[in-house]
């Protein structure tokens, strides 16, 4: 289990570490920084998928994403002014683990500039200057497992440190690159837990949403980042996942009410059965608030629970009076996965906290992110990885 998450230099966010717990939820009024979490989970992610550094250019480049305030915080009275950098420019993203667990931490800078005689169009392109990977929940020399500064990186073995032999360019991480089981067994650990994390912020429910289709039916024990694969998805938890908890799920929601998977020549439509009506519903004709929340079921209750799932705002579109099947429906997910669930609904937040989630309510500070009641003293231990 992820026991903190740290961010440093993004956006609102100065520097902040925030305790994880098996389900964690983060809110706070509009432009708090919830957000900027949450978009910190996705680029950790992508270090272990297809690259943290395009990634951050997706997000604009690393100079829309680096710290907005001056370099030392805010100032205790007056209006913030710029003064002269003393530091690096630096982007810094992390997060440690239960004795269990990989801790990992990666550090964004700018390029060293190559001069007249080497003109490059990349000049603004991050490179990543440092990244550790070690055991447990504090980064120390005694728990690196493997580092790399520049283009040089290192992992330990039971008879000491020993570099290994390719040199990293710039934008590659150490966790893309490497996967000797011998030689590098903890990178490919990691890699194969970051890539198991979740996030379903994409999830459409429009009219030409992806989850309105028909689309040809294979077995879907993960529910697609679209939810393109509904039907699939929610007849793969019938037919091998805990169909009784899934049929409860629904009845909660939407009382009476029950779905069918039909087999259109190998296409599968989705159809929902509701009191009343003498026909089932299309999924083309189900309300938004309905298909996300049937969303949530196929992926909440998935026959392959991930190690980490993270989910932005899922009360949009839904009843104040289907909250609290929500609420029941992350509960029951957080004893299989850990979540991260970022929310606005002041019903949401509350019927989890009753359930015992960990809640951290975000708030600004002159115009900085902070956690509401977290002094200096009373964040997790963190360091960083030198450069």
């Amino acid at each position: 289990m992820l026991t903190s998450l740290a961010i440093e230099g993004y956006r609102s966010i100065r520097s902040l570490v925030v305790p994880l717990a098996p389900l964690t939820v983060v809110t706070g009024p509009n432009g708090s920084g919830k957000s900027s979490l949450y978009r910190s989970l996705r680029l950790l992610a992508a270090a272990g998928r297809d690259g943290a550094v395009a990634a951050l250019a997706r997000e604009g480049g690393l100079a829309s994403t680096l710290w907005a305030g001056p370099e030392a915080g805010m100032p205790s009275s007056g209006p913030a002014q710029g003064t002269v950098r003393k530091n690096p420019v630096a982007l810094k993203l992390g997060f440690a683990a239960d004795a269990g667990g990989f801790g990992y931490a990666i550090d964004f800078g700018l390029p060293i500039p190559l001069g007249a005689s080497m003109p490059t169009l990349f000049g603004r392109d991050p490179v990543i200057k440092a990244e550790a990977v070690w055991s447990g929940a504090v980064l120390r020399p005694a728990t690196v497992l493997s580092d790399r500064r520049g283009p040089s990186a290192r992992v330990r073995g039971d008879d000491g440190w020993r570099t290994l032999g390719r040199q990293l360019a710039p934008w590659e991480s150490m966790l893309s690159e490497f996967g000797d089981p011998t030689a590098t067994p903890e990178i490919i650990g990691l890699r194969a837990d970051l890539r198991d994390w979740r996030f379903y912020d994409a999830v459409r429910t429009d009219a030409a949403a992806p989850a309105r289709r028909t689309v040809i039916g294979t077995r879907a024990p993960i529910l697609a980042s679209d939810g393109s694969d509904l039907a699939a998805a929610l007849q793969t938890i019938r037919e091998q996942g805990d169909s009784a908890d899934l049929d409860a799920a629904i009845e909660r929601a939407l009382p009476g009410s029950r779905f069918e998977v039909e087999d259109r020549a190998g296409g599968f439509a989705l159809l929902l059965r509701q009191p009343g009506l003498l026909r089932p519903l299309e999924a083309a004709e189900l309300s938004d608030g309905t298909l996300r929340y049937l969303i949530w079921a196929a992926a909440l209750l998935s026959t392959r629970p991930a190690t980490f799932l993270a989910l932005n705002e899922p009360e949009t579109s839904l009843h104040p009076g289907v909250v609290e099947a929500l609420a029941s429906l992350l509960v029951s997910a957080a004893s299989r996965s850990q979540l991260v669930v970022v929310s606005h609904s002041a019903a949401l937040v509350a019927a989890l906290e009753e359930a015992g989630a960990t809640v951290h309510r975000l708030e600004k500070s002159g115009g900085e992110t902070v956690l509401a009641g977290q002094g200096r003293l009373d964040a997790p231990p963190w360091s960083w990885p030198a450069r």
